[in-house]
């Protein structure tokens, strides 16, 4: 493989991008966040594998950071877009496909009343905030320590450019801790207007915590008892756990859920879904975008989010996180590796016991690289419908590999 060649393309391609972009690549897709070895340019992708920009071939076990969620290319859902775009995609306002998306979303979500449309899970929460403060008339928003809702001055996990200001209204509180909850709630006191929480616990480089019922039960009591919404952060879980809402099995519901990641299967789209308390605020607040009511998206959302309620691929997709999770513990046994794998299973993040530096999680990241799967060290990774058996099974004869490549160079575990 040719990525760690100097003259490689993807080499190539970062250094001409570094003249013309800063960093030459941004975000949480720089790989120079990752670790080495990584490629960093990719030139195409098809079901669940990805192929870099030399040509080497990965079974792809992040999913672009969890759009994919049907699988790469997948011809209904871009038969939809693309024919769509035909007849009209942006334009001076909406096309009849933003009314039918609203309509199966509001028959598919349980909480749902109404929706409402954007471009990118920033935007979901964002609106998300400012619809709780305008139907609530407050301004106090409690959010979890280490969550991540978005990269924007309020919420974003880096405070380079961000002022105090722009995060004077928000209290903390600690996952699945009813006390600490219970004191933000005091703490904002008849100022309290929301109350956000990611879907389940998948905060970078830490264990997964599912939210226990009665952290949930207690959460929604509490905005019951103030008046203050329940906003869900579902952009990262939503639509690959459930589509009715990934809280559905707890028998929660939330006055506002924000959407994106899997909503299009990769079409750019992201989405407020609200109840009927918050559709005041809703209707009251000043949103747009430029390309907010672009209509190739919602054509694909509406092919993906039938496709999810209709056939068996939220099914498949636990069934090959679970085979995957089964095959990732034996292989590791037996070269000697204590792993904790936690979260749901679509879901998964894989951290090595006692691997505080993440010398071992990015010793065999790389080697798995190298034996073509594409994992993340520290980060968790994500499942779509594409990934059959057969593929987890390559998968896990190249992660045995991989192990006895670390195992090799001297990599111990205490």
């Amino acid at each position: 493989m040719s990525r760690d060649l100097p003259n490689s393309k993807d080499t190539e391609l970062l250094q001409r991008a570094r003249r013309v972009v800063p960093n030459g690549v941004w975000g949480h897709m720089a790989t120079r966040g990752i670790g080495p070895g990584y490629p960093q340019f990719f030139s195409r992708s098809e079901g669940c594998r990805v192929w870099d920009a030399d040509g080497n071939e990965y079974i792809d076990f992040m999913c672009a950071w969890g759009p994919n969620v049907l699988g790469y290319k997948h011809p209904e859902v871009d038969q939809a877009a693309l024919a769509q775009m035909q007849r009209a995609d942006i334009g001076n306002g909406p096309t009849e496909v933003m009314v039918e998306l609203a309509e199966l979303l509001v028959d598919t979500i349980d909480h749902a009343d109404w929706a409402l449309f954007q471009k990118n899970g920033t935007d979901a929460t964002t609106v998300s905030v400012t619809i709780a403060r305008a139907a609530t008339g407050r301004r106090k928003v409690l959010v979890a320590r280490g969550s991540y809702h978005g990269a924007v001055p309020w919420c974003s996990p880096s405070t380079v450019g961000v002022t105090t200001e722009d995060r004077a209204h928000l209290i903390q509180f600690d996952y699945n801790d009813v006390a600490s909850l219970e004191a933000a709630v005091a703490e904002a006191g008849q100022d309290l207007a929301a109350i956000l929480m990611t879907s389940f616990r998948h905060d970078i480089q830490r264990d997964q915590e599912l939210p226990e019922q009665a952290f949930l039960t207690a959460a929604r009591k509490a905005c019951d008892r103030t008046g203050a919404a329940l906003i869900q952060d579902d952009v990262r879980a939503g639509f690959r756990l459930d589509v009715r809402g990934s809280w559905a099995p707890y028998g929660i519901q939330p006055d506002l859920a924000a959407y994106s990641k899997s909503i299009a299967n990769g079409w750019p789209l992201a989405s407020i879904a609200g109840n009927a308390r918050m559709l005041e605020g809703a209707a009251k607040i000043f949103t747009t975008g430029s390309f907010w009511y672009g209509a190739a998206a919602m054509a694909a959302a509406k092919v993906t989010v039938r496709i999810l309620k209709e056939t068996d691929a939220l099914t498949h997709i636990a069934a090959m996180g679970q085979r995957f999770r089964d095959g990732l513990e034996a292989a590791s046994e037996r070269h000697g590796y204590r792993l904790r794998q936690t979260g749901p299973v679509q879901m998964p993040m894989v951290l090595f016991d006692g691997d505080k530096d993440l010398a071992l999680g990015n010793a065999f990241c790389a080697a798995a690289l190298r034996h073509g799967i594409y994992l993340h060290p520290r980060h968790n990774m994500f499942f779509c419908a594409a990934h059959q058996a057969s593929d987890i099974d390559r998968a896990m004869e190249a992660a045995d590999r991989a192990f006895a490549d670390i195992a090799k160079a001297g990599f111990t575990q205490q």
